[in-house]
This record gives C-alpha cells, sequence and structure tokens, in this order.
C-alpha cells in the first residue's frame, strides 16, 4: 500500500478515529487504527470493543491495502509533523511515514483480526441542530461518574417524549439536568448513552447549524456526518430515580455574578486541593465569604457581593463540583438554593433555571 496525503487531514481524521481505540487491552487490535487504502481515500477506524470510530480523508493512491499500527504512536508521529503532504507506504512490516524531511517506520499488523464497523437498523432517532448537541452535552457531561463498576453512571440518560429532551448525569455527589424543548425532533426514547462516545460526536466536523442525527436501534447507536462515523453500545441498565434527589422546595437563596463567584472559588481552590476541594461558604448579609485552607500551608478568604433570601447559612462543597456547574452555564447571574447545611443545594443560572441546573451534595464542615 503506497498514497499520499494532507497531514492536517490525516491528523484530523485520526484524532476521531483514535477517541474509540482502547488504551489498554488484551487484544492488540484494540489498541491500533486500521488504516485502509480504497476508492480514492483513506479510511481510518478505531475500536475498543464497545464503540467505533470511523473518519475518511482523501489521498493520492499509488498501491491500495490495508493494515493496522498502534494508536498511540502513530498520533504522535503524525501530530508532531511538519503541515506538509505526508506519504505512507507499507515496506515489509513496517508503515512508513514521511513528511518534510522526517522518515518514521512503525511496526504494522495484518487488518484482519481488526472488528469492522457494524450496522446500525435505526428504530428511533433524534436530530438536533450541532450547536444545540454540543451546548446540551456541556451542561451535564461534567456530573459523568468515572467510576466504571457502576456501569450506567458512566453515560448521558437521553430521554425524548416528542415535546422535551432532558439529559441527566451524575456521579451520586451531584446531578446536572439539562432540557431542550422541541417538538417533532425524533422518536420517543429513554437510552443510557455512553460519555466516550458523547464526547466523540461532539467532537466531528459539523457546522453548529446544521443539523446531527444520531440513530438507536435499542442496543447500539450510531452517527454518520459523511465524513465521519460512531458507533457505540449503549449502557445496558435501569437508571436511578433522579427526580428524587432534586429537592421540591427551599428556604435559602443566594442570587449572585457567576462570574464573580466563579474567579473567587478558582483562587480558593489554590488551598482547597489540599484538603479534599474543601471550600466553606458563608452566607453574612449581603455577601458570601468563601474560606478554605491547607493545614501545611495557611488559609484564603474571598467575598463575593450576593442578593439574599434568608440567607445566612454556612455550608461546605467540593470546589471542582461548584465550579463545574457555574462553568456549563452562561448567564450573567447564578442563584443558589438551600434548606439547611446537610442537605443538598441547587445551582442554577438566573436566566433558563428551571430547564438547567445542578443539585450538589454538601461536605461536612470543617
Amino acid at each position: 500500500m503506497k498514497a499520499t496525503v494532507s497531514r492536517k487531514e490525516l491528523n484530523d481524521a485520526l484524532s476521531i478515529a483514535a477517541s474509540a481505540s482502547s488504551a489498554r487491552s488484551t487484544q492488540p487490535a484494540l489498541m491500533s487504527i486500521r488504516m485502509t487504502l480504497a476508492d480514492g481515500k483513506l479510511t481510518l477506524l478505531g475500536c475498543d470493543g464497545e464503540m467505533w470510530a470511523q473518519a475518511y480523508l482523501p489521498a493520492s493512491i499509488e498501491v491500495e491495502g490495508e493494515i493496522c499500527v498502534q494508536t498511540r504512536f502513530l498520533t504522535e508521529v503524525v501530530g508532531a509533523l511538519p503541515d506538509e503532504q505526508v506519504t505512507l507506504q507499507l515496506s515489509g512490516t513496517s508503515l512508513v511515514i514521511e513528511g518534510g524531511q522526517s522518515e518514521w517506520k512503525l511496526f504494522a499488523t495484518p487488518a484482519d483480526l481488526f472488528p469492522g464497523i457494524p450496522d446500525v437498523p435505526s428504530t428511533g432517532e433524534l436530530s438536533l441542530p450541532m450547536g444545540l448537541l454540543q451546548d446540551s452535552l456541556d451542561a451535564v457531561t461534567y456530573a459523568v461518574s468515572s467510576d466504571t463498576t457502576r456501569g450506567v453512571l458512566t453515560g448521558v440518560l437521553m430521554n425524548y417524549d416528542g415535546r422535551t429532551l432532558t439529559l441527566v448525569a451524575t456521579d451520586t455527589h451531584r446531578l446536572a439536568v439539562n432540557r431542550v424543548h422541541r417538538e417533532g425532533v425524533g422518536s420517543d426514547l429513554n437510552y443510557i448513552v455512553p460519555e466516550k462516545a458523547l464526547k466523540t460526536i461532539r467532537s466531528l466536523p459539523v457546522p453548529g447549524d446544521e443539523d446531527i442525527t444520531i440513530r438507536f436501534d435499542g442496543v447500539r447507536m450510531s452517527v454518520d456526518v459523511g465524513t465521519a462515523q460512531v458507533v457505540s453500545q449503549l449502557l445496558d441498565g435501569n437508571y436511578p430515580n433522579w427526580q428524587r434527589v432534586v429537592p421540591s422546595e427551599f428556604t435559602r437563596q443566594w442570587t449572585m455574578d457567576r462570574k464573580e463567584f466563579f474567579d473567587n472559588l478558582k483562587r480558593a481552590a489554590i488551598l482547597a486541593r489540599d484538603n479534599s476541594n474543601r471550600v466553606t461558604l458563608s452566607g453574612q448579609g449581603d455577601k458570601v465569604v468563601i474560606s478554605a485552607r491547607s493545614d501545611e500551608r495557611g488559609t484564603a478568604k474571598e467575598e463575593v457581593l450576593m442578593i439574599s433570601q434568608n440567607g445566612d447559612i454556612d455550608i461546605a462543597f467540593n470546589v471542582k463540583f461548584i465550579m463545574d456547574a457555574l462553568g456549563s452555564f452562561d448567564s450573567e447571574g447564578v442563584r443558589t438554593e438551600m434548606t439547611e447545611a446537610s442537605r443538598s443545594a441547587v445551582i442554577r443560572p438566573v436566566e433558563g433555571g428551571e430547564d438547567r441546573f445542578c443539585v450538589v451534595m454538601p461536605m461536612a464542615l470543617g
């Protein structure tokens, strides 16, 4: 096999395919990228056994062929090459990569053991403008769990009832919810989609005002945008009853400038990371006092002006959880709703807070 391709196009396609590749596996093929030269294009495919990501780019082909190359080294080499045309050629058991004055030889393996991308016969689908989908995912994915022993929590619950798309994510310490009210954009559905697949879909080269369609068959989901395709297993299991976690009432409320609150928390986080990321928030009249301490480095104190409704309360949180929620909002103001220091608080943007919010469990005061 031999072909010439654009280094930038190769790097962009690799970033998509590599997103599905496995970092560790007993099967070497799952830590590789399958490279196929045929029909005037180079097709790159990555797979971890549960997710497939495929991308295409034009290629000037002299000899067609197909091989597998280890993902990590292929992406590092291509990413470091100068922005020129790149020649790919199979020589024996090595892929020779030439770009500018650089020449690399990476060991290659046959492609016959690589799992092909499956078909997903659509029994349901959802279509949204790419920009809206990206914004909706950004509103919840920060709360996805990294605990692989609780499989369903490593994904995002997607529910559509014909009128409203609801996305939910939780790691049991916080819960993020986002609703999009749109009629007729898909079939009724209720699936748990792995975060890994959603991150890849979010990064696909689709303009923000163009629709992207996600298709489901009850077991897998797929997206095909012409230059790239993503297929993933759905997560099997019952998602927790998240509505029960959302407080139905509150007795205290703080309203603050979102950016000022975020910036003050960011400074306090410098010391809070030495104390389990704990910050204490104290409502004192028309201000919230943010304090953090490190037994080895000292203490920090910040103040944020607020509008208070019965807001004199001391409550502690993981500062990262609060910052993640604030970072997902785009309104100027933010509300924090509470009852007491031992119960969950709800953080909402002032505008649109009924449809986008985060429930955060407090930490022990200390």
